[in-house]
């Protein structure tokens, strides 16, 4: 079994997060039909699972999650779009590269700067490694 980045929402909603393009092909193939997964508009960065009935909250605080640990936040600093998709519209073909997959809707969501500063000072106040 996979290691995963893992993050629990303020309501206790156990979210998992993919640590590279193979380790989130594995992440999105082990999803259900129901569930939903986010991932930033931009190339790079974990594919989130979230379950398949997610709150409002817990979709924000996944989603600022998500964002953190993309290239897009790494190299801008600046608000990130965050696609958010159920699987069932997800696809994924032979010729496609590891990590890369095709979506039929999504959903956006803007993470915004303030909040993902905010999770990572949380997150150095735990002790987590934020590399």
């Amino acid at each position: 079994m996979a290691m995963f980045r893992e993050y629990i929402t303020s309501s206790g909603l156990r979210v998992l997060g993919g640590k590279n393009s193979e380790n989130n092909d594995e992440l999105v193939n082990r999803a259900m039909p129901k569930d939903i997964l986010l991932h930033t508009s931009a190339p790079g960065s974990p594919f989130c699972l979230l379950g398949e009935n997610p709150s409002k909250q817990d979709i924000k605080e996944a989603a600022v999650f998500c964002a953190k640990f993309s290239q897009d936040w790494r190299d801008t600093k600046r608000d990130v779009i965050v696609n958010m998709f159920k699987r069932s519209d997800m696809n994924k073909e032979v010729k496609m590269k590891s990590g890369t997959w095709s979506v039929k809707k999504e959903e956006k969501i803007k993470v915004k700067a303030e909040d993902i500063l905010k999770y990572q000072k949380v997150l150095r106040s735990e002790g987590v490694d934020l590399g």
